[in-house]
């Protein structure tokens, strides 16, 4: 049975009735309107409901030709048949580069009619239900879906809200697990590239003997096995973004070919003569010291700065304990939809310890021990202190808690100090260590130590 409205817009009531009747006979609901401003009062009214516009060429306050435009900024996702007594191949040909669905002639109405309307209507049905998808994973991977209001997260959303409309590179620096990922695709939802692709590839899970190919692609022939041409993911995010994790693991040669795709918007695949143009944006992530490694030769310093033209430090979880109870509750009600069950309670006691450990594993390793004990805690009860990994029960004394709170010992002004250099530096460990004069392994075991 078809689905949709069809608004119906005839000066020549008979016909118009029959016409409707035809339409309702077959399923459809229809609205009628004689001259072309009750047609666009109802077209404004009902536009969410309209599938297909049935409109006269020939009205008595307006051209069906001309009226076009203004059916189709009403109704964007629906679909316009125009109606005449006396076609032309012309005016059809003009309907259709106007934006038209199609072009009917009374005399052939009987006929067509039906068939004509049905794959309008059709038509404007997936359009809708790209539209409803499109809108569905641009919320899912908005600014908005990055939980949490501590002042690190917000900063770094700050700075790639602003980056999101442009076409600049980012370089999205951050540990493993932080959501390096998720602020890429947030960037990419927020851009007027939204409706192209978004294409990702961790380049530390490929070979680098492979790595090449997998970007760039390659013609038929080029290497054994070669045996059909491939296409690389530059072409595959032609027009939209191409996100680049662990870039730091590229080797010299892509490198050099990398920094010339972003530059030149061009690139020549393996075994071919010629070079292909594309349009893409890149953002690239990694959770190395990039300015350091080119500074140390072992990263192209050229690549570096043409990557960092907006530098995004993720911040670690560590960087933002007090969103840990946000973290929790969203992953416990995902988890509980996922497996069927209602939402795991988590006492108070098991909220306080998730909030105080360092979480060296980010959020990755949180929404891992969320499900982890979403499936082994017992319908029914809460989770306990006692049902957590043995890493998170046994933390050292915290800041609040008794014999920990006294500021003069020389271990609580340490741990203050680490604490506000990583919150000046974002998080950005590297540059933490760098400020502090210690080794990055250093770093890590204080904040292990310490909880931060």
């Amino acid at each position: 049975m078809p689905e949709g409205t069809v608004l119906l817009i005839d000066d020549e009531e008979f016909l118009r009735q029959a016409i409707a009747r035809t339409l309702e006979l077959e399923g459809y609901t229809v609205l009628q309107a004689p001259d072309a401003y009750r047609g666009l009062t109802l077209l404004r009214e009902h536009a969410e409901e309209v599938a297909v516009v049935l409109s006269d060429v020939k009205l008595p306050d307006g051209r069906g030709l001309d009226l076009l435009p203004r059916y189709k900024a009403l109704a964007p996702l629906a679909e316009v048949v125009l109606m005449t007594a006396y076609g032309t191949i012309a005016d059809g040909v003009q309907a259709m580069k106007t934006g038209a669905f199609d072009y009917l002639t009374k005399s052939d109405a009987d006929e067509q009619l039906v068939v004509i309307v049905e794959r309008a209507a059709e038509k404007a049905q997936l359009q809708r239900r790209v539209a409803d998808l499109e809108k569905k994973v641009g919320a899912q991977y908005s600014f908005e879906s990055l939980i949490g209001h501590a002042p690190a997260l917000e900063q770094a959303k700050k700075v790639a809200q602003q980056a999101a409309p442009t076409d600049a590179t980012v370089l999205l620096q951050g540990p493993t697990g932080a959501g390096k990922e998720l602020f890429a695709q947030a960037i990419h939802y927020a851009s007027p590239r939204r409706h192209k692709p978004f294409v990702a590839l961790n380049c530390s899970a490929f070979p680098k003997e492979l790595l090449e190919s997998e970007l760039f692609g390659y013609r038929k022939g080029a290497f054994t096995g070669a045996l059909v041409d491939k296409k690389g993911l530059f072409e595959e995010a032609n027009g939209g973004t191409l996100f680049l994790d662990e870039v730091g693991e590229l080797e010299s040669s892509a490198q050099a070919k990398l920094l010339r795709a972003i530059e030149s918007q061009e690139f020549t695949k393996l075994g071919d003569t010629r070079p292909t143009r594309v349009n893409v944006r890149l953002l690239a992530a990694t959770n190395r010291d990039l300015r350091q490694q080119a500074a140390e030769h072992h990263f192209r310093a050229d690549l570096y700065y043409r990557l960092s033209v907006v530098e995004l430090a993720v911040p670690p979880l560590s960087a933002r304990l007090t969103d840990v109870p946000i973290l929790v509750q969203h992953f416990v009600q995902h988890f509980g939809a996922k497996l069927k069950q209602k939402p795991l309670q988590i006492s108070l006691e098991a909220m306080q310890a998730l909030s105080s450990y360092a979480w060296p594993g980010n959020i990755r390793e949180l929404k891992n021990v969320v499900e982890r004990a979403a499936i082994l805690t017992p319908p029914g009860q809460p989770l306990t202190v006692d049902d957590l990994p043995p890493e998170i029960q046994l933390l050292p004394p915290r800041a609040g808690q008794p014999g920990s709170d006294d500021p003069r010992t020389l271990r609580n002004a340490e741990r203050l100090h680490v604490q506000r250099i990583l919150q000046e530096s974002g998080g950005n460990k590297a540059e933490a260590a760098r400020v502090l004069g210690i080794a990055h392994t250093t770093l890590y075991r204080k904040i292990q130590e310490y909880g931060l």
